[in-house]
C-alpha cells in the first residue's frame, strides 16, 4: 500500500515539489490546498512520514487478517479472492473516505475527487492481490 500511495497521490497528485494535478488543479478546493500545504502543523505524512508509513504498515497487517477471516467463503483462486478483498477495501474505507472528507469536509470538485478514486482503487487493487497472493492459498 506504501508504494502505491507514493507513486499515486505522492508522484502523481501532490508531486514531489507541490505541482501535482491535485494542489495545481485551478478547480481545486482552497481549504484541501490550505490543509495539506499552510495551516500548521501541516499533515504528519507531509511533516514527519514515518509515523505514518508504520501506521499503513500494520493497517496491512490487520487487512490480511481480515482477508483471512472471510476469503474462505470465496470461490477459490488468487485472482478471486484478491478482487474481492480489493473491492471490499476500497468499497468500505477509500469511497466512504472520498465521500465524507475530501468532499463534503473540504469542497473539493467531482473531478478530483473521482482521481483521487482512481488512485484509491489503485492501491486497493496492490492491497487485495499482494495479500490474496502471499496467503490466499491457505485461506
Amino acid at each position: 500500500m506504501n508504494v502505491t500511495m507514493l507513486l499515486t497521490f505522492r508522484l502523481l497528485g501532490f508531486g514531489w515539489n507541490g505541482e501535482g494535478i491535485l494542489i495545481k488543479s485551478t478547480s481545486q478546493s482552497q481549504k484541501l490546498i490550505a490543509v495539506w500545504t499552510k495551516i500548521e502543523p501541516l499533515p504528519l505524512v507531509v511533516d514527519a512520514p514515518a509515523p505514518i508509513i508504520i501506521g499503513i504498515v500494520i493497517f496491512g497487517i490487520i487487512h490480511a487478517y481480515i482477508f483471512r477471516w472471510v476469503s474462505s467463503a470465496w470461490p477459490a483462486g488468487i485472482l478471486n479472492k484478491g478482487l474481492r478483498f480489493a473491492g471490499l477495501v476500497f468499497v468500505m474505507t477509500f469511497l466512504f473516505w472520498e465521500f465524507f472528507t475530501p468532499f463534503n469536509l473540504f469542497g473539493e470538485p467531482l473531478h478530483l475527487v473521482g482521481i483521487e478514486l482512481i488512485f484509491w482503487a489503485c492501491i486497493a487493487l496492490a492491497d487485495g492481490l499482494v495479500i490474496s497472493t502471499v496467503i490466499g492459498q491457505t485461506a
